[in-house]
């Protein structure tokens, strides 16, 4: 029988590789688990319900260290008043409501409130127009809650065009101001109003999620194409905010600093449910989280004010964080938080020599809740990403030429990472003939997620990660992980940001190419880039053939570098390049079609015959006009 593991009061903990196991030798049914996202607010607010649950900064505009704070008890009341505001509207049992809001305290409430008494479908509300339609028609949105005119006046119009289109859609909701004199298609409220009519001390309906009823939508990010969509039970959800709290970031004294928007699943779960099923205060950095530049310039001081111990973001948010200033006390710090994409060396090391206190990085996906390893405390292990959460299977896996899995790897050999337990979901939302359901087609084999993430696990368990699949840089049927190149860039003193991609090459298919952002007052040309590149890369044929230097890289919402961005300029400058040498002038125009690259280019001096025979030695599509 396995040890027993450390523990705080009658949690558990994974402090160390030994508590695993010893965590596991209780079955997770008898963990008694709530059996809802709304039993897991109503235990907390029950048990604490004046104790800190959200202090909202950049909200009202009041200074942040004079922002507003709801205990536990206003946060469940509010959660009541917006489901009970649903179910006002019609909203059927199961029915969805769909959110394109900022990190607002309503959002909180409109969201949990959603899960309540039906599903909530938070969106990035960036996405195109196109896109975010073809979405809520595939989750048949019902309600839809956007930020009001006097909040947000283009999201406002941008919603209400959504609106018109969507075939299932009872009302729209305005969030932050009303809707405004003029009408809109559907019907329009005041989400303010609407809510604040309404009881707030019980739901208006005796039925209750269960744990295999579906409790929300989350897209995954819509790098390519129109995003899929991941549905979570009740069950996935409580079990991650149950389960994130083995890592011990929601300790007695702890307080969770949240920057990353509520779209995104580490927000809900690492910075939302989690700290919520545990009690413990959530700072939220307003509706722009790391993007406001304001708060972001005085982060270090908000961590003092407020206490934090702990804060969750990418590897870009780090690299933006301002030094810290001499005098501010951040002793309440006790580690900083780190997941979603590789972690350049060079950006943990500044955080924590400035810092003074450990980055502790995680893995996760949409698709299997949010988290499936973190960092024990008391035994981190380099280059590793931690151990896995209990209760879940990891293991690296060789697959076919379809992507199907055909053995699993020996511990410490790469292979493509499958995950299986309480966190995977069911399969990606598609049509049918009853309404959309989960169809794990080509994602699930016997229960194993298949992740698309290329890792490796060592025979204590520790996982480690080697890049996305579809990352790999195959230069003439070389494999070549664009990371450690990255890495190489890093080392560079004057580099604060890269990025490599495989760039279309008429030789070789693929060829590294690197593009860089350097600090301010950098002198080094894009020579000396290129030469440091050549010295220092992990093997010749991952030696970048072209350095670019640029002012950002580009990110999605979360901050993660969203390189198909990198790939449409590298392929508009590959066009440039055969039009100057084919002594051809024509403009060159590069979209992304189902996240590759397509060009077209207008001709306006030259032959068309001579352009299209340079362009057919590429592995891009293209299009001559003119």
């Amino acid at each position: 029988m396995p040890p027993a593991p450390h523990t705080q009061g009658d949690r558990p903990l994974v402090l160390t590789p030994e508590d695993v196991p010893a965590i596991e030798a209780v079955p997770l049914h008898a963990r008694n688990l709530p059996a809802s996202t709304y039993e897991l607010l109503h235990r907390t607010a029950t048990a604490h319900p004046d104790r800190p649950a959200l202090y909202l900064l950049g909200e009202d505009g009041r200074p942040w260290r004079e922002a507003p704070c709801w205990s536990y008890g206003t946060l469940l009341r509010r959660v009541h008043q917006a489901a009970n505001a649903y179910l006002s509207l019609g909203l059927p049992a199961g029915g969805v409501v769909a959110l394109m809001l900022p990190n607002l305290g309503a959002t909180y409430a409109a969201l949990l409130g959603a899960q309540a008494v039906g599903i909530a479908n938070p969106v990035n509300p960036m996405l195109a127009e196109d896109h975010l339609v073809e979405i809520l028609t595939l989750t048949g949105a019902e309600l839809l809650l956007a930020p009001g005119p006097g909040l947000s006046a283009e999201l406002w119009e941008k919603a209400r065009r959504i609106a018109s289109r969507l075939p299932a859609l009872r009302a729209l909701l305005a969030v932050g101001s009303p809707p405004g004199p003029r009408p809109g298609a559907v019907t329009e409220a005041d989400f303010a109003a609407l809510t604040a009519a309404q009881p707030g001390d019980r739901l208006l309906t005796d039925r209750r999620p269960g744990p295999q009823d579906l409790a929300a939508y989350f897209h995954t990010g819509g790098t390519t194409g129109v995003p899929k969509v991941a549905p979570h039970t009740h069950a996935m959800e409580t079990y991650m905010a149950w389960a994130l709290g083995c890592s011990g970031g929601y300790l007695e004294g702890a307080v969770m600093l949240s920057g990353l928007p509520l779209f995104h699943v580490n927000a809900l779960h690492v910075t939302g449910l989690g700290p919520f099923m545990h009690g413990i205060p959530v700072v939220s950095l307003g509706p722009l989280g790391y993007r406001d530049k304001t708060l972001l310039a005085d982060f270090w001081h908000i961590i003092e004010h407020y206490r934090v111990t702990s804060f969750s973001g990418v590897p870009t948010v780090y690299a933006s964080l301002p030094p810290i200033p001499d005098g501010v006390d951040i002793s309440s710090l006790r580690a900083g938080a780190v997941g979603a994409a590789p972690l350049p060396k060079k950006v943990r090391t500044a955080f924590e020599s400035s810092a003074k206190v450990p980055m502790l990085e995680g893995y996760g996906l949409t698709e299997a809740t949010c988290a499936t390893s973190t960092t024990p405390a008391f035994a981190p292990r380099a280059g590793s990403v931690g151990l896995r959460l209990p209760y879940q299977r990891v293991k690296a896996v060789t697959v076919d030429a379809e992507g199907r899995p055909v053995a699993d790897c020996p511990p410490g050999r790469t292979g493509v990472l499958a995950i299986k337990g309480p966190n995977v979901f069911p399969g990606y939302l598609r049509p049918g003939p009853t309404g959309p359901a989960p169809d794990p087609t080509g994602k699930i084999y016997d229960g194993w997620l298949l992740t698309g993430d290329l890792g490796r696990v060592d025979e204590d368990g520790y996982l480690y990660l080697a890049g996305r699949a579809k990352d790999l840089i195959i230069r003439g049927g070389h494999n070549i992980d664009p990371v450690p190149v990255e890495e190489s860039l890093l080392a560079h003193p004057d580099v604060i940001a890269a990025a490599v991609i495989g760039a279309p090459d008429p030789h070789s298919g693929e060829v590294p190419v690197a593009y860089l952002v350097l600090r301010d007052g950098a002198q080094v040309t894009e020579e000396d880039l290129h030469a440091w590149a050549r010295a220092h890369a992990p093997e010749p044929a991952a030696a970048p053939k072209a350095v670019h230097v640029v002012p950002s890289l580009p990110t999605t919402a979360v901050g993660k570098i969203f390189k198909p961005a990198l790939l449409q300029d590298s392929v508009h400058r590959i066009v440039a390049r055969v039009l100057t040498e084919a002594d051809l002038t024509g403009e060159v125009h590069v979209e992304l079609r189902d996240g590759r690259p397509h060009a077209t280019v207008h001709l306006t001096g030259g032959d068309a015959d001579r352009l299209a025979a340079e362009l057919d030695r590429y592995s891009f599509t293209y299009e001559i006009a003119g």
